[in-house]
């Protein structure tokens, strides 16, 4: 490869991510990667975990095993930014090559660079797990669809494509379908193989884990569906039937997924609904509200060079002449839509969506634009990137700024918490999980507390759980264990919201033959919001 197209392909966007790293550092959207750390590490667990059911299919069992051998290397962070350097080589190598003898090398490099501070950035600086599975199956397919004639490119892309999905499959399909018009615009039928090829994969893939599942793997699936419409989507409709459901659906708004004896499909069943006119008519308005706002505040370059783009398309090619075209627009709308009534577009799903609709236009406007005209629309998108750079440079920095004091924030409020923690102690808490929010992924936990088992987070759900208390205890039962535990004070301390200590509270008594409450120690930390206690468990016996 040519010294030239090797910086532009390969150099630069590692150049690139390494300048943004060090220029804004990097920041974790949510606490759910440091959740997944915490349980391959073993600290939230009675050993490294290897297996997360749901997701990271085979790269669970990976990074357990480098964790044991080389506790003190930030292998999640690592891995996973490896992978998000690969993607932007392959969206770099795409737009490199369509850039080549349409404009100068300086124009080249210009476009490129700020495609990458404009439409790119977001992926490392805010970083979660979901964006590597969409970056990758969509560059992937992309890749190799414009070089159907390189084997070598079909096997990258199927690779890539492949190793998304063992990520999370759901969105390695989505990475699939918003690069799949890009695809095609790049090489027509020729694009069918690796199209074909990565729906191949994701159905022999979905066949297989179905094939294996264990029950528990099972079970989970059974409860991640109606939990993530319950408490993500707001798409079920809680109609609780018995004080055992309201209790059940008072934990699960916590996030306090563990006790399974009132947390289970049945209680879903029973304890929701999926009320069409209902969502449509008080949810999905409001939601609908947020979306068109975060679009305008966070996408405003994209949506600039789309306009232009759009513009262009029409002026010169036509309303009418281009009916599939237009057809592709309205989809791309319509999943908008979907995932902004739905899912409220993290930023995680959305940019990658922006950036995917974004290039699939400008590779049309490229396939249908011989060379010596390619001048004017590029220069068009030179234009509006750099006019975009600006305000987008004040909102980055400005999203830098809040999570650096959230960061700091995070820091200092784990460091009060634990202080005094002796080194052996099993913290029960569900405090600590949410404050690794826009920590480093490049920072292992904090390694004090040694041991944390978390009473919030989808991770509660996870069977390692229940294997954890049955050591501990002798018994999975969820109550009884944690009623326990927290009788072998101070040796245990439980670390709670008060929101969180009177749902536990209801828990312990749900079934049990002795009333337990957990009453307040001491405060360790006081405030409007975040009142944080140490607590003790008190027993009497039921007459």
């Amino acid at each position: 490869m040519p010294w030239p197209k090797l910086f532009r392909r390969v150099l630069l966007p590692a150049l690139l991510l390494l300048l943004a790293c060090w220029g804004l550092g990097c920041y974790f959207e949510t606490n759910d990667d440091p959740a997944i750390i915490l349980l391959l590490r073993g600290t939230a667990a009675a050993a490294p975990v290897t297996d997360l059911h749901l997701y990271f299919h085979g790269f669970g069992a990976l990074f357990a095993g480098l964790y044991q051998l080389f506790p003190a290397v930030p292998w999640f962070g690592l891995m996973l930014y490896a992978l998000l350097y690969v993607a932007t080589v392959l969206v770099f190598s795409v737009l490199d090559q369509l850039l080549t003898g349409r404009v100068s090398p300086a124009k080249q490099v210009a476009l490129l660079v700020l495609f990458f501070f404009v439409a790119w950035l977001e992926h490392g600086f805010w970083f979660n797990y979901v964006r590597v599975p969409l970056l990758l199956a969509g560059a992937g397919v992309l890749f190799a669809a414009q070089r159907p004639q390189h084997w070598g490119a079909f096997y990258l892309g199927v690779v890539a494509f492949g190793l998304s999905w063992l990520i999370r499959p759901a969105p390695a399909l989505m990475g699939l379908l918003i690069a799949a018009p890009g695809a095609w615009w790049l090489s027509g039928r020729r694009a069918l193989p690796i199209l074909l090829s990565a729906v191949l994969w994701a159905g022999i893939g979905a066949a297989v884990l179905s094939l294996t599942s264990s029950s528990q793997t099972k079970t989970l699936a059974a409860l991640d569906v109606p939990k993530a419409h319950l408490n993500d989507y707001q798409i079920l409709r809680p109609v609780p039937r018995t004080p055992s459901d309201s209790l059940g659906l008072q934990a699960v708004a916590n996030w306090m997924m563990a006790d399974s004896t009132i947390i289970n499909e049945a209680m879903f069943r029973r304890a929701t609904q999926y009320q069409p006119l209902w969502f449509l008519r008080t949810i999905a308005p409001l939601k609908l509200q947020v979306m068109l706002r975060l679009v305008v505040r966070d996408y405003f370059p994209l949506l600039l060079l789309q306009a232009l783009l759009l513009i262009w398309i029409a002026k010169t090619q036509g309303l009418r002449q281009r009916q599939w075209f237009w057809l592709t627009q309205a989809g791309y709308v319509g999943l908008l839509l979907v995932l902004g009534i739905i899912m409220k577009l993290p930023p995680r799903v959305g940019l990658p969506l922006f950036d995917f609709w974004v290039l699939s236009n400008l590779l049309y406007v490229l396939r249908e634009t011989r060379l010596s005209s390619a001048t004017r629309p590029l220069t068009l998108v030179l234009t509006a990137l750099a006019v975009a750079a600006g305000p987008y440079a004040y909102k980055t920095w400005h999203r830098r700024t809040v999570l650096q004091a959230e960061r700091r924030h995070n820091q200092q409020l784990r460091a009060q918490l634990t202080a005094a923690l002796p080194a052996n102690t099993l913290l029960i808490t569900d405090v600590l999980p949410a404050t690794y929010k826009a920590a480093s992924p490049f920072r292992n936990p904090d390694p004090h507390p040694a041991k944390m088992m978390m009473l919030s987070g989808w991770t509660t759900a996870n069977p390692s759980q229940a294997v954890w208390r049955q050591q501990l205890t002798g018994t999975r039962a969820y109550a009884e264990s944690i009623r326990s535990l927290a009788k072998l004070n101070p040796r245990v301390q439980l670390l709670l919201t008060p929101s969180g200590a009177r749902i536990l509270n209801k828990q312990l008594n749900a079934n049990g033959s002795a009333a337990a409450k957990l009453l307040p120690e001491s405060t360790v930390r006081a405030g409007a919001a975040d009142t944080l206690r140490y607590y003790l468990l008190h027993e009497q016996s039921m007459k």
